[in-house]
């Protein structure tokens, strides 16, 4: 079939209009791998139709990755909803990462960076997503040798700090509680954070409990009395860990 005319486009292609009246739109990869602009024949259509879809698959997947770093899995992931063939996919993808464009120990230390920047994640919770983007353990392990012990610490500090600030009203023991969990599944490692907690001070008990049991005493005492209101006042101060003796 000859090719009478083509014309550049935009987008990296061309499109070539046929001796048949037809046009067909090709990657300039394909035409410069076939010759077609010399030739002026397209003799092969079904191989050249086949390299130029293997094109659209490796460009598809450039494109994913333009303006933001991706991971082999996600260009994968992303290529498979496209609908191409699994050994387009494959080849694409090989093609990417010996190109550079694909690099998951490059995409793990930005990912990590952007995490200590914007969140206060912990190195199990960042572990954990990271293995949700395909990036390979042994990776994950040596980035995270960058989230030093003293970065933690200075994060866990900032969390205790806030947390006891915003729960003055809470017995120390329920307190702690509370905190232990929040970074646990901040995704702190316990050994980090009962040594954050011990250094911390935390507000005295019984000056706590004597000033929750003032403030229940004047809301409930409107409602109840005698042995009803101090059960009422107890069971409240309990669910706040408290516990009230007077002096």
């Amino acid at each position: 079939m000859e090719i009478e005319k083509y014309k550049k486009l935009k987008n990296g292609k061309y499109e070539l209009i046929l001796s048949n009246g037809k046009s067909l739109v090709l990657y300039e990869d394909t035409i410069l791998k076939y010759n077609l602009l010399i030739s002026k024949k397209i003799n092969n259509s079904d191989e050249i139709l086949e390299f130029d879809k293997k094109c659209d698959a490796y460009y598809s997947g450039l494109k994913y990755i333009k303006n933001c770093a991706r991971s082999k899995k996600e260009v994968r992931e992303k290529l498979l909803k496209y609908d191409y063939n699994e050994d387009y996919i494959k080849e694409a993808v090989e093609k990417l990462e010996k190109q550079g464009y694909i690099n998951d120990l490059v995409y793990a230390r930005s990912f990590l960076n952007n995490k200590l920047i914007t969140t206060s994640n912990g190195p199990y919770k960042i572990k954990q997503e990271m293995i949700k983007k395909g990036i390979n353990e042994t990776i994950i392990d040596e980035v995270l040798r960058e989230y030093t012990a003293d970065i933690q610490i200075e994060k866990i500090d900032k969390i205790i700090t806030r947390m006891i600030k915003s729960n003055k009203n809470k017995g120390n023991r329920l307190l702690i509680r509370k905190i232990t969990t929040e970074l646990t599944n901040q995704g702190f490692y316990k050994e980090l954070i009962k040594q954050s907690i011990d250094k911390h001070e935390f507000n005295d008990d019984h000056a706590i409990a004597k000033k929750e049991y003032e403030k229940l005493y004047k809301k409930l005492s409107n409602k109840y009395s005698g042995n009803e209101l101090e059960y009422r006042i107890k069971q409240k101060l309990y669910q706040k860990g408290l516990v009230y003796e007077e002096e």
